[in-house]
């Protein structure tokens, strides 16, 4: 079948979406019109477009004063995930989805910044899912995000989720660590209510990041921080040391209980910027990333030591890897050049408060259909 392409005017609206996406997390809700969740097996061959966006300065201003980025005249490299939410719940509650998206747990983030994006930029969005793949604990989908400026491609993004449920023990991976050192640079105290001032500017009012009695409901202690919170405020701190054109990937290891003391730190490793953001108290890691300035390389990252005697291989950020005669593969590779990123030396460790309180080539043949809001 081809693809349906499906143009919006203007981005959608995420409370209606959201209730459909909780609704079809009851039970029997997927037999119903009109909610997601219908149990097949395969994803939607579906294409998600609005044709022109533009930024509200005030918006813009709320996002980067919650996330800790200065004001500047071109968009935080984050920014555009936010701008994209809509149209993401709005993919996922589509009726031929085959589950809704409560429950899912995001794995990993990639953006790629082609150029600067300025803020009066007007831009086109379409965001389109692939995957369905297998994974130890269930399946995995990628969510796929593309803004341009008239016909060239600013900005792309990848994130990566994980459906519980039916896993496929053969598709494990052993765990990769950065190659180098990363020394804490700066000790965060993150607030209670970090995820309700995130959910105010992102539109993603999921209620695991609002409250602990919501979050509890969904098996978490306490609130959790979002992810891609956690990403955007790591980017920030790196202010000054990013590329005009790079890739930044994250992996999400543990959620941040909210409130928090983590601790950030970033080392240079060849072209490459590695961060990380970890437990301040138990050192256990909450997300790893890396900065890749476009037409670099991308050093190998190395394995992470097994012991003596194998144990079972364990998931998340305790995982070891049982012991293998291959060679660890070569982190990916970075897209073709644009510009490189400079080398400045970490900034010294420090104490503070948060200052707020990623195409598969297209298919041939596609219909076009148009919705309003």
């Amino acid at each position: 079948m081809p693809t349906e392409i499906r143009e919006l005017d203007g981005a959608p609206g995420v409370v209606g979406n959201y209730l459909k996406a909780f609704g079809g997390a009851l039970p029997l809700a997927g037999r119903l019109p009109m909610v997601p969740g219908g149990g097949g097996s395969e994803l939607p061959d579906l294409e998600l477009r609005v044709p022109r966006l533009e930024t509200d300065p005030s918006h813009l201003a709320a996002y980067a004063k919650t996330c800790g980025f200065a004001l500047r005249d071109t968009l935080p490299a984050t920014y555009l995930n936010v701008r994209a939410f809509p149209v993401h719940i709005a993919l996922m509650t589509d009726p031929a989805f085959p589950f809704g998206p409560v429950g899912l747990v995001h794995l990993t983030n990639e953006i790629t910044q082609h150029r600067p994006v300025a803020v009066s930029e007007a831009l086109s969005l379409r965001v389109w899912v692939t995957g369905l793949d297998p994974h130890p604990k269930g399946r995995t989908l990628t969510l796929h995000t593309e803004a341009k400026a008239g016909d060239e491609v600013v900005w792309e993004a990848r994130s990566t989720m994980l459906r519980r449920g039916g896993g496929d023990e053969s598709a494990k991976t052993a765990r990769t660590d950065p190659a180098v050192e990363i020394p804490t640079a700066a000790t965060w105290t993150v607030p209670g209510d970090t995820g309700r001032r995130y959910a105010a500017v992102s539109g993603d009012r999921n209620p695991i990041h609002l409250y602990g009695i919501t979050a509890k409901a969904f098996g978490f202690p306490r609130a959790i921080a979002h992810g891609l919170w956690t990403k955007a405020r790591a980017l920030a701190a790196l202010d000054g040391r990013l590329p005009d054109a790079f890739t930044v990937e994250v992996t999400f290891r543990k959620p941040v209980l909210l409130p928090a003391k983590v601790d950030f730190g970033s080392a240079q490793d060849g072209d490459v910027l590695r961060f990380q953001v970890r437990d301040a108290r138990k050192g256990s890691v909450h997300l790893d990333g890396s900065v890749t300035p476009l037409g670099a390389k991308k050093p190998a990252a190395t394995r992470k030591p097994a012991a003596r005697k194998a144990p079972a291989e364990k998931s998340g950020a305790g995982a070891t890897a049982k012991p293998a005669a291959k060679k660890t593969p070569a982190a990916s590779r970075a897209k073709k050049p644009t510009t490189a990123a400079a080398k400045k030396p970490a900034a010294s460790k420090k104490t503070t408060t948060d200052p707020a309180a990623k195409t598969p080539a297209g298919p041939k043949k596609t219909t076009t259909r148009r919705t309003t809001k």
